[in-house]
């Protein structure tokens, strides 16, 4: 068998990394890339013994198959597959098994290689570690290599702490080191690799789940979900008709629902051909449902936060995604499960029913998506010029409205994250720059004020107001430029700036454009007269709060407060 050429790639990467260094590694290959092969390959050209190990009997399988095609057949240890063999050249093994039988796994191994990785948790206590703390007494210089299609989880974040690429990972808890290889999905689609994915939003209804915000993780809250699906019931019936419709031309069908609720509802308005996995469906129940599936016996399989890896349907032709998600990496790992080629397949039709916004082709920002008109945008470092990607707004000309990007994400000297903030906030103490989110000064270790505590604390003293700002309008009023904030009731407060003298213009960047800016980091055009100002005004955001204090005949303006998320806020709408 020959390895396609980014699967030889990919190998590639991981020997340059091992013969010079001991640091763990990632390889990000999209779902349908084939990294069984890859890890095969892996376990073929390896001097010592390989472990592998996985989550899903499916995959332990997969890998185990995949192995015996290239080098000599692998050992299996799971307990769901009825074999234990703990030793020999390569042991494909689930990790639970594993886990529950340390003192089986006595021979050294030199390479443990992780499919799935992005499920490994750095805790001391959790299977993965305790099984690598027991293998290293074996063998303290093993190697450690992960596979994974999605290397960021919403509410962990990235799982290594550098990127080939010289971008910044996870500083705080990354579980392995460097990401030596990645590859995006464009280019498997592009070459045959991948099924061409034909993608639709919501063609006859759609929900509306906009108004719900997400956990960290990505999740919503199942109970609002389920309420807010009772207001919608006539949606789903007419999204299951379309479905049933749709897959009269179609071979397997894959539905992803939002709750167990919704999934029984939906398997209410489909016929004798489908079926229901869910996270309590008993795992005997669950094979024969999927091989009942595969021998193309049902057409429907409806899921709840199950298949979304360790499923291997080829023939499935049309995904129909009915449940929100604020993480691209799921949304791609639902379609990945219909992008695997087939015999005379020829496409695979995607429908999200949930309006989650997402393109398929998007790179993982690294964050959760802020709103529903979002997209990933470029944002150059002013002092390093690394190509940032975050979160932003684009015009129809595709050109950045605003972006909420903090920090530059590029590596500098000696593998050193830049320290450029396009967003900060000051340390009182020193002066330094922090994340808006700090709670300690990164240079002085002092404490950073919480904002809900200080404006309690000032608020108490005399003479000073909290204006909560419900809209911003820039205005030339006698040759000055007035800048009038008003409340929800039209009380106002006004800031001017005169244009007369180059100074004076210093002065109104300074103190106006760095702070109001959409677009940090991204260089203005030089305002001249207040007529620039107020042609370029869309680029300027406005505060949520202003802190006012009482002067003898007016009020001063003491600070502002942008992306205000405390006890202080209110609903402008």
């Amino acid at each position: 068998m020959t390895l396609r050429d980014y699967q030889q790639q990919s190998v590639d990467a991981a020997i340059a990394h091992f013969k010079q260094s001991q640091q763990s590694a990632v390889l990000v290959l999209p779902t349908g890339a084939g990294k069984s092969i890859v890890i095969a390959e892996l376990a073929r050209i390896a001097n010592g013994n390989v472990l592998v190990l996985t989550h899903v009997k499916e995959l332990v399988a997969q890998n185990a198959e995949k192995v015996g095609l290239l080098t000599q057949e692998a050992n299996i240890y799971s307990a769901g597959l009825n074999q234990k063999k703990a030793n020999g050249k390569t042991v494909v093994a689930s990790i639970q098994s594993a886990a529950r039988a340390l003192t089986k796994f006595t021979q050294p191994f030199s390479l443990v290689i992780i499919d799935e990785c992005h499920r490994v948790s750095n805790e001391s206590t959790s299977q993965y570690q305790q099984l690598l703390i027991h293998l290293k007494t074996r063998n303290p210089n093993l190697k450690l290599l992960g596979l994974t299609a999605t290397p960021y989880r919403l509410g962990l974040g990235w799982i290594y702490r550098l990127h080939y690429h010289g971008k910044v990972g996870n500083t705080d808890t990354p579980v392995f080191d460097k990401c030596i290889f990645e590859l995006p999905m464009r280019p498997l689609i592009s070459k045959g690799y991948l099924t061409k994915p034909i993608i639709f939003d919501g063609l006859s209804a759609q929900y509306d789940f906009s108004e719900l915000n997400a956990y960290d993780s990505g999740e919503y809250p199942q109970m609002e979900i389920d309420s807010l699906l009772n207001h919608q019931g006539r949606a789903t019936t007419a999204i299951i008709k379309q479905i049933k419709q749709l897959a009269e031309v179609r071979k397997g069908v894959l539905i992803f629902a939002a709750t167990v609720r919704h999934a029984n509802e939906i398997m209410t308005l489909l016929d004798n051909d489908a079926a229901l996995i869910t996270a309590q469906t008993p795992h005997n129940e669950r094979d024969d449902i999927i091989k009942r599936f595969k021998s193309q016996q049902l057409k429907f399989i409806v899921n709840v936060a199950v298949l979304t890896t360790g499923f291997d349907a080829p023939h499935v032709d049309l995904i129909a995604i009915l449940r929100p998600t604020a993480s691209i990496s799921l949304f791609q790992q639902m379609i990945g499960r219909g992008l695997r080629l087939a015999q005379d397949k020829t496409d695979c039709l995607i429908i999200d029913y949930a309006a989650n916004g997402y393109d398929l082709f998007y790179p993982e920002v690294g964050q959760a998506k802020p709103n529903s008109k979002s997209v990933p945008v470029q944002v150059h470092c002013p002092v390093c010029q690394f190509a940032n990607i975050f979160w932003g707004i684009v015009d129809d000309d595709g050109d950045i409205v605003e972006h909420y990007g903090r920090r530059c994400q590029g590596l500098i000297n000696n593998n050193q994250q830049c320290d450029f903030r396009f967003r900060s906030k000051s340390c009182p103490d020193c002066g330094a720059e922090n994340d808006i989110a700090a709670r300690i000064c990164n240079t002085c270790q002092s404490t950073l004020i919480d904002p809900d505590k200080r404006l309690k604390q000032v608020l108490n003293a005399q003479h000073h107001h909290l204006f909560k700002c419900a809209q911003m309008l820039l205005l030339n009023q006698d040759d000055k430029l007035l800048v009038q904030y008003l409340d929800i009731e039209g009380n106002d407060f006004k800031q001017t700036f005169n244009f007369s003298t180059p100074a004076q213009r210093k002065a109104f960047y300074a103190v106006f454009v760095l702070s109001h800016t959409r677009t940090p980091g991204l260089r203005h055009p030089q305002y001249n007269k207040i007529a620039d100002v107020l042609a370029d005004q869309s680029r300027f955001r406005k505060p949520d709060l202003l802190l006012l204090k009482k002067n003898k005949h007016r009020w001063d303006l003491v600070d502002s407060f942008f992306n205000y998320q405390g006890k202080y806020k209110i609903d402008m709408s």
